[in-house]
C-alpha cells in the first residue's frame, strides 16, 4: 500500500490541460536552470540528444500532451497523470503498457533541493528525454511487463534493477563517466556526489544489483555502471526471473549504509 503524501497531484481539465500558478511555473523554471548547468559535461550524449527532441520549456511546466506528441512519435510511450504516490501494481501496470508515471505536482520552496518523492520536475527533467531512446525504452518496457506479472516477493528484487538503472544508472564512455539515472539527473546534490571520491562505482552485473540493497534517503554509496546505452537493450532480453530465483538463494548483500533506526539522534 502507498504511503501518504503531504502533496497532491493537480488533475487536468477535460482537455487535459494542468492549470499551474506563476509560482508553480516559477519553481519549475528555477529548477531547470539549475540543473541545465549542473549536468553540463555530466549527463550522456543519449539524454542531451533526448533533451533537444522533447524541447522541454524553461519558463512554465509543460503540458504532457506536449511530451507524448514527442515519446509517441519517437519510441511509441506516452506519460500518464498519476496522484503523488501510486503502488507497484499500478506502476507496473502503466510500464508494461508504455506508460511513464507523472506525478502532477511540484515541490514546495521548502523541499526546493530536495525531496524523497517524485514530482513532476523529477519524472520529466530526469526521465523523459532517456526515454525517446529505444534501447532505454524497451527496458523500461520489459521491466513493467515482468514486474507486472511478478509475485510481490520478487518485485523487491526487481526495484533494485530499476534504482540501480533507470533512476542511479551510469554509464562509462570515450568521454569518462556519464550519468543516465533520473534520479541522479534531477538532483544537484547527487549529480555533484557521483564525481567525488565517496560512492564505490561498479561495473554493471545484473545479479549483484539484484542483491544489492540501497535507501531512498542517503546519497548512494555504491553505483553501477554499463559501457553503452545497447547494455540495457540487452539486459531486457535476459531471463531476469531466473536471476531473481538464483538472487534469493544467495541472499542480500551487506549493506554498505548504516540502518536507518541508528541514524536517529
Amino acid at each position: 500500500m502507498a504511503k501518504a503524501s503531504k502533496y497532491t497531484s493537480r488533475t487536468p481539465d477535460e482537455n487535459g490541460v494542468i492549470h499551474w500558478s506563476e509560482e508553480e511555473n516559477k519553481i519549475w523554471s528555477e529548477l531547470v536552470a539549475r540543473q541545465l548547468k549542473c549536468i553540463a559535461g555530466k549527463a550522456c550524449n543519449e539524454y542531451m540528444e533526448g533533451l533537444k527532441k522533447i524541447n522541454l520549456p524553461e519558463d512554465r511546466i509543460p503540458q504532457l500532451s506536449e511530451l507524448n506528441e514527442v515519446l509517441l512519435a519517437t519510441t511509441g510511450w506516452q506519460v500518464a497523470p498519476v496522484p503523488a504516490l501510486i503502488d507497484f501494481d499500478e506502476f507496473f501496470r502503466l510500464l508494461a503498457n508504455k506508460k511513464f508515471p507523472v506525478a502532477t505536482f511540484i515541490r514546495s520552496r521548502e523541499e526546493f533541493d530536495y525531496l524523497q518523492e517524485p514530482d513532476i520536475f523529477h519524472e520529466i527533467f530526469g526521465h523523459c528525454a532517456m526515454l525517446t531512446n529505444p534501447d532505454f525504452a524497451e527496458f523500461t518496457h520489459k521491466y513493467g511487463q515482468l514486474g507486472y506479472a511478478a509475485e510481490k516477493k520478487d518485485r523487491v528484487y526487481l526495484a533494485r534493477m530499476y534504482w540501480f538503472t533507470v533512476e542511479f544508472g551510469l554509464m562509462q564512455t570515450d568521454e569518462g563517466l556519464r550519468i543516465y539515472g533520473g534520479g541522479i539527473l534531477s538532483s544537484p546534490g547527487e549529480t555533484q556526489y557521483v564525481y567525488s571520491d565517496k560512492p564505490e562505482i561498479k561495473p554493471m552485473n545484473v545479479l549483484d544489483v539484484l542483491r544489492t540493497p540501497y535507501r531512498i534517503d542517503i546519497m548512494q554509496p555504491l553505483y553501477y555502471t554499463i559501457n553503452s546505452i545497447h547494455d540495457l537493450f540487452d539486459i531486457s532480453q535476459l531471463d531476469i526471473m531466473a536471476l531473481v530465483a538464483q538472487a534469493k538463494e544467495l541472499g542480500l548483500h551487506d549493506p554498505k549504509f548504516p540502518p536507518k533506526e541508528k541514524l536517529a539522534s
